[in-house]
């Protein structure tokens, strides 16, 4: 710093808060009031005070500055200038940052990268792609960090934001005619960006042109794959990744977790990893559970819980929530309420799982009776939560109790019913013997009942031998999909057999054998001491 020179600032000083190249050692710390001591402003002075706050924990602190320099007349270069913009975005004050930029006497590649990046952070995915557009029409020609952050941009999939369609694919094109040479992090953006639209094949062909594959890009992939069911390609990519951690090992035990087909396998995977000594966290212990819920592998579970206990994960918020959905799962309700009291912290999600838990089990009060706990302790419901109070209403016969329920959703809590909800109730209604309640409140639905709704009104209707309503629940139900549904075709045959009506009965069961209809046969899950 003896020649007066200022630090080149690059993009990873932002991206990376614990970037150690440091001008002032962290522990020399300015205080706020110090910063009166700056009398002698120099670009140097400046550049060295500016880059401490910028690395400290404290970086609004360092805001007093500019106050300095504004009230100095001090006029600062384009360097200390885009410093101060990295100052307020490390402070969180997009505008000021935003209005530092405008103010650049020359906007340089750095400073749009710093801005684009730090609107990211902030989730303002929109405002960073108008930058990249404002930057390609100023003439600057984007860099490998700016293609990096409009890949994380286009990986931003939510209804709340509109992209332009094939971004990370546009984003991909102009790599390449531009002839960036992509890096790891490039590459990482690139598979990311594909799996999380969905093209994991694309994703699998930037994958395969990596000369040095990460574990980053190796559990992406096996994520997309596992999320479009394609197991054995998830399975080729988690043996080829050479050097594994646990996010790999809990990307394949999460996945495997969610079908009762594979679920076995992800316990195998945890032992696996074990033996080669990576230790399970948080998400390892949650997915196993997850595994064991799937299975109703109690004994397991327990084993799960046991190993759980002798660490410091065992009163975790997910830990906790996963054992109380497991023992209720695999009908241990005692237990998943030991646990459930045992918790110090308790969110929805934990609570919605006991409710859930007691309905399931045979207990439709007590499950009402923590609902209203639930409500007493200014813990929010959110949909399931009124769904599991709404089936336990009607495994108990509550009526009165849940249209109370049911009318408090929209009116209470801004919930608005969905076709779940309006099934369960009508369900309830057809149990009490109330199919005019039943039917006004499908036909008075503000959206258009689905196959759900219309099954819980056939099953009424063959209930109490209301053979003309079941006759129109059915119908709206074949025009829906009838393939999918064999159910409502032995149901409406049972109700016209019930009635007598055995010429409908007949005309009914030719349709189905016309139409290669048939019921499959029920099947239960049972574990067996051979796993």
């Amino acid at each position: 710093m003896t020649n007066g020179r200022l630090l080149t600032i690059r993009p990873s000083v932002f991206l990376s808060p614990n970037h150690q190249n440091f001008l002032v050692h962290t522990n020399n710390a300015f205080a706020p009031q110090q910063l009166n001591y700056l009398s002698n402003l120099t670009s140097t002075t400046l550049s060295t005070v500016i880059q401490h706050f910028i690395n400290s924990d404290a970086p609004f602190h360092g805001q007093k500055i500019h106050t300095q320099i504004i009230k100095s007349g001090f006029s600062p270069n384009t360097n200390i200038s885009i410093k101060l913009l990295i100052l307020y975005l490390k402070s969180g004050c997009l505008k000021y940052a935003s209005q530092m930029f405008d103010e650049l006497p020359q906007q340089t590649l750095s400073a749009y990268n710093y801005l684009i990046g730090g609107y990211l952070k902030h989730g303002k995915v929109e405002e960073s792609l108008g930058l990249v557009r404002r930057m390609v029409h100023s003439g600057e020609k984007p860099d490998g960090f700016t293609f990096s952050m409009i890949l994380k941009a286009s990986a931003c999939v939510n209804n709340r934001v509109v992209l332009p369609r094939f971004l990370g694919r546009m984003a991909h094109a102009q790599l390449m005619k531009l002839d960036i040479e992509p890096d790891e992090v490039l590459y990482t953006a690139l598979i990311d960006s594909y799996v999380k639209n969905g093209k994991v094949e694309y994703a699998r062909t930037v994958f395969d042109m990596m000369l040095g594959r990460n574990v980053i890009c190796s559990t992406a992939l096996i994520t997309g794959y596992m999320n479009k069911g394609l197991v054995e390609e998830a399975e080729d990519v988690f043996s080829k990744t050479v050097e594994k951690d646990v996010v790999v090992f809990n990307a394949m035990i999460e996945a495997y977790s969610k079908s009762v087909e594979t679920a076995k396998k992800g316990l195998e995977v945890f032992v696996n990893m074990q033996r080669l000594n990576f230790r399970p966290n948080t998400s390892t212990f949650a997915s196993v559970i997850g595994a064991c819920s799937v299975l109703s592998a109690v004994e397991i579970g327990q084993q799960v819980q046991g190993q759980l206990m002798k660490t410091e994960f065992f009163i975790d918020l997910k830990i906790g929530s996963a054992l109380v959905d497991m023992h209720a799962k695999c009908g241990r309700i005692e237990d998943a309420r030991r646990v459930f009291d045992y918790m110090p912290e308790k969110n929805v999600f934990t609570w919605t799982s006991m409710i859930d838990g007691y309905g399931k089990n045979g207990t439709p009060n007590q499950a009402l009776e923590l609902f209203s706990m639930m409500q007493e302790c200014c813990v929010e419901p959110n949909n399931v939560t009124f769904l599991s109070a709404l089936s336990a209403c009607g495994h108990a016969g509550l009526l009165a109790k849940g249209r109370e329920i049911f009318e408090s959703m929209e009116r209470d809590y801004s919930i608005k019913p969905n076709m779940e909800h309006y099934a369960c109730m009508v369900d309830l209604l057809g149990r009490a013997g109330r199919l005019d309640l039943a039917w006004q409140l499908v036909i008075g639905m503000p959206e258009k009942p689905n196959s759900d709704v219309w099954a819980a009104l056939l099953s009424s209707c063959r209930l109490h031998g209301d053979v003309q309503m079941a006759s129109i629940a059915a119908n709206e139900l074949f025009k829906l999909n009838a393939e999918s549904r064999p159910g409502a075709f032995v149901a409406l045959s049972n109700t016209l057999a019930a009635a007598g009506k055995w010429d409908g009965v007949s005309e009914l069961r030719e349709m189905m054998k016309v139409r290669g209809i048939s019921k499959n046969a029920a099947s239960s899950w049972v574990a067996t001491d051979g796993g």
